[in-house]
């Protein structure tokens, strides 16, 4: 399988939107594979009441603006939105890309993005059950829209929890992002095997996604598994130097 490379420019310190829409250009220009953003309300990084814009709202901007690129949030905060309604927005941004929306979802984390917009924040166990609730009711949506999605609408799920997120992944997933080191990546890829042995799903069905490790690392991970690396980049000036570099090597790694 050809590695594939993607950057999560993400939504923070813009200082104006033409800021992430140049970003977008560029790196469709430059022949990425994926754009992400993120799914917060909040920056992460900095001012944590900083210059920051919604994640779903830029994904319909993103689906007309672009030509090739697939598209989504890495990932979605799973108690943010009805899952019949975010289906449907997904379903409605894959039609305007032309079907290529990757639709990514999680437990959710960010304290903030919860309290500030009035979301029950819970636990990280009724985060994560929320999450499985959440799923089946959004795989029923999608195959119940009228009409339904035009691409394969890949579902993304990101996270580590080895008893119960890994098994949401072995259950519903067509790509799983994961969080860590070489030696966790590793381990816990193994653990998502067994999950899918143990729910009957072939492990080669759903992909391997990881950060972005370096090219001293790269190879290792995919030896591991991984096929999609992720670079991110933040505003104002979402620097894509590091994404040049990943894609010299993807090309590379691809042609040998």
């Amino acid at each position: 399988m050809p590695v594939e490379i993607a950057v999560q420019l993400q939504p923070q310190h813009a200082a104006d939107y033409s800021r992430m829409r140049g970003a977008v250009l560029r790196a469709e220009d430059l022949g990425v594979d994926v754009i992400f953003n993120w799914d917060h309300f909040f920056p992460l990084q900095g001012d944590h009441d900083g210059y920051h814009f919604e994640a779903w709202t830029m994904l319909g901007a993103w689906a007309e603006q672009t030509e090739r690129v697939r598209i989504g949030t890495l990932v979605t905060g799973g108690g943010y939105r009805n899952p019949d309604l975010l289906a449907d927005m997904a379903r409605t941004v894959d039609h305007i890309s032309s079907g290529r929306l990757i639709l990514g979802i999680g437990a959710g984390w960010n304290e903030k993005d919860y309290d500030e917009y009035r979301y029950e924040f819970g636990t990280p166990g009724s985060r994560i059950a929320l999450l499985g609730d959440y799923l089946p009711r959004i795989t029923d949506r999608l195959a119940r829209l009228n009409p339904r999605p035009l691409g394969p609408l890949p579902l993304l799920i990101g996270g580590g929890g080895e008893r119960k997120t890994l098994r949401l992944v072995a259950q519903y997933a067509n790509i799983w992002h994961a969080f860590g080191d070489l030696a966790t990546f590793s381990h816990k890829s193994r653990i998502l095997d067994a999950h899918c042995v143990d729910v009957a799903r072939d492990p080669a069905e759903i992909a391997r996604s990881a950060a972005w490790p370096g090219v001293e690392q790269a190879g290792e991970f995919v030896a591991a598994g991984a096929g999609l690396f992720t670079i991110g980049s933040t505003g104002p000036e979402y620097d894509l130097d590091e994404v040049r570099t990943a894609l010299a090597w993807r090309d590379a790694h691809n042609a040998g």
